[in-house]
């Protein structure tokens, strides 16, 4: 019965999600005008050893990705302002359903902005052995995890009025701190910065498609560390929400 429901809420909120114009505007549209406008006029251009389409194609899919994924946050914090999310705690669905369902939606359309930028790189030359292609793609999936988390969590602590420019000024930041938009320089305090944070090595990962060389100890650290953070945020935000009257 619990599966049931499971899988019909899941139907359901995949098909939200590819139903939400202004959703695939932000998450796919504008990361790839931006990769033409930009990589296309640096096509032949080099960036630390790397040809600038695989790098800005990575910058922007960390970026694309990471707007999918957290954009889920959204979802929720509509259905808690219309009590939608209460009803549902009244059916069969339990709640790691429902947000397995909320993280998947924006796996969904985190894969579809993947698949685009890969071809739009193919489209001004870009060219990579199989395995790197398929190595880029899970360091991205997972290094995807903790704005998951994240976007739980503000779903449950904000409001629809301010959850939207909230969720694009936070990715907005990430991805510029992260180097989605261009790199922050080979050393010094803001690369450190920059290295703590989850997007900077969602960022790395493109560069497997070059170097074949996976994340570092300190990477994995640091997804599993904000995945940690994240997780703990979100969940002590789902028990408050079940607790109010």
């Amino acid at each position: 019965m619990n599966n049931a429901a499971g899988l019909t809420y899941l139907r359901f909120e995949l098909l939200r999600a590819l139903r939400n114009t202004r959703f695939f505007l932000f998450s796919l549209g504008f990361p790839l005008i931006l990769f033409f406008v930009v990589a296309g006029s640096n096509r032949n251009v080099q960036l630390g050893g790397i040809p600038f389409a695989v790098y800005y194609m990575a910058g922007m899919i960390s970026w694309g990705t990471m707007a999918a994924v957290v954009g889920s946050g959204a979802r929720i914090s509509a259905e808690r302002a219309v009590g939608w999310n209460r009803q549902l705690r009244l059916t069969p669905l339990t709640p790691r359903a429902y947000i397995r369902a909320k993280v998947l939606g924006g796996y969904l359309v985190a894969l579809m902005s993947i698949v685009l930028l890969y071809a739009a790189g193919v489209s001004l030359g870009v060219r990579l052995p199989a395995g790197r292609w398929v190595a880029m793609t899970l360091l991205v999936l997972v290094g995807l995890i903790p704005f998951a988390a994240m976007g739980i969590w503000l779903g449950h602590v904000l409001t629809p009025e301010v959850i939207g420019p909230a969720l694009g000024g936070v990715t907005a930041i990430f991805a510029l701190l992260g180097g989605a938009w261009g790199p922050l320089g080979e050393s010094g305090f803001m690369l450190h910065v920059a290295q703590a944070l989850p997007s900077y090595w969602l960022v790395q990962a493109g560069h497997v498609a070059v170097t074949g060389t996976r994340w570092s100890l300190t990477g994995w650290g640091v997804i599993a560390a904000w995945t940690v953070v994240f997780g703990v945020l979100a969940a002590r935000a789902y028990r408050r929400d079940t607790l109010r009257v």
